[in-house]
């Protein structure tokens, strides 16, 4: 018989995860890393639901049942394959309770004598999990900065360098701005967002620092767990600056590849808050395809929200890495590293490693 594991026995046994609810259920959020082997449709769980709420428990079974037969050689052989990819390795199976439906796919596994182990309580034992993870302290440390300053080449090259680092955007797939998903694979639902993020936050327990981009509550349509960013409103924030042709240089490199049309849409979703002259202007631009003219148009709307959402975060949280000069001449790599070597220094000098006079 399959082992019921808790959740923190589940996630961290070896062998793949196996998500045995609908594609829609997925979909919506899963545990990171777990593979999707529906034993139902969304059709299929659909009928079975309403015959359960109509006629009863029993009937829900049976019409159950009668779906997943014809389907039984096909499910038996993609346990087989996936059993053979992890070298025999158990199973880890999960459906939205840990009730039936991993119930009976782990039967099938152990008849075909492949070992499994189930997720007591299932997805939504793991989404508890999830949320109370959210509301564990965490030290949190902020790099912000306005539009183009290379924030998130910053946060590479520290996570490059074994620097704790949290992807925000990444996990986001959006960068943050109307312009912020072009080029970029579709966004995640915010639940699994959260998800994302949770199982980030697992690997860096020990981490005596993780570092974020500072962000708004929302990046691109995923939300922020309201937990982790209640930290971040009042966590130490570190800012940078760059001379503005640097930035343009910065924005130019990630946006001039873009597709024009997109760039255009994108520009009219903010033309309220451009004005009408500086959307003219920023249209025109990429018509020629004038990405740095377009990108120039666009950094005063940004820059001055980006001062609006800093003087909400406090000046007594912030402290400025470079001059703008001395930073603009930093590659990515470099700026890490000074940063690193700071941090150490600031480090030593708070355990009293190190003389007064480090500033």
């Amino acid at each position: 018989m399959a082992e019921r594991q808790a959740i923190e026995q589940f996630l961290r046994g070896q062998g793949v995860l196996v998500d045995v609810r609908t594609p829609a259920e997925y979909a919506q959020g899963h545990i990171p890393g777990a593979r999707n082997l529906p034993l139902f449709s969304n059709e299929e769980r659909a009928e079975v639901g309403t015959s359960y709420k109509q006629q009863g428990r029993q009937q829900a079974i049976l019409l159950g049942l009668e779906r997943v037969g014809p389907k039984l050689a096909e499910l038996a052989q993609a346990l087989q394959d996936l059993s053979r990819e992890v070298g025999g390795q158990p199973l880890g199976l999960y459906c939205w309770r840990g009730g039936m439906r991993s119930g009976s796919v782990a039967w099938l596994a152990e008849t075909l004598e492949l070992p499994t182990r189930l997720l007591d309580g299932g997805y939504k034992a793991y989404r508890r999990w999830v949320l109370a993870l959210m509301e564990e302290t965490w030290p949190v440390h902020l790099l912000g900065g306005r539009t183009g300053t290379g924030k998130t080449d910053l946060l590479e090259a520290l996570a490059q360098r074994g620097v704790a680092v949290v992807d925000l955007e990444g996990l986001a797939h959006h960068r943050g701005s109307s312009f912020g998903g072009l080029g970029l694979p579709e966004q995640p639902s915010s639940e699994h967002y959260e998800n994302c993020i949770a199982a980030a936050l697992d690997q860096l327990r020990s981490a005596p620092e993780i570092w974020l981009e500072a962000e708004s509550a929302q990046v691109g349509r995923c939300r922020i767990p309201a937990g982790l960013w209640r930290q971040m409103q009042s966590a130490p924030l570190l800012e940078i600056s760059r001379p503005i042709e640097a930035r343009l240089d910065q924005l130019v490199a990630v946006y001039g590849g873009q597709d024009p049309e997109g760039l255009a849409e994108a520009t009219q979703r903010i033309a309220r808050r451009l004005g009408p002259d500086r959307t003219k202007a920023a249209l025109e631009a990429i018509a020629q395809r004038d990405w740095r003219g377009a990108c120039r148009q666009m950094l005063d709307y940004y820059d001055r929200c980006y001062d609006h959402e800093l003087q909400r975060h406090g000046e007594q949280d912030r402290l400025r890495m470079l001059g703008a000069e001395e930073l603009g001449r930093l590659s990515a790599a470099e700026a890490a590293d000074q940063l690193i070597g700071r941090q150490r220094m600031r480090l030593m000098l708070e355990k009293g490693s190190l003389g007064s006079t480090f500033v």
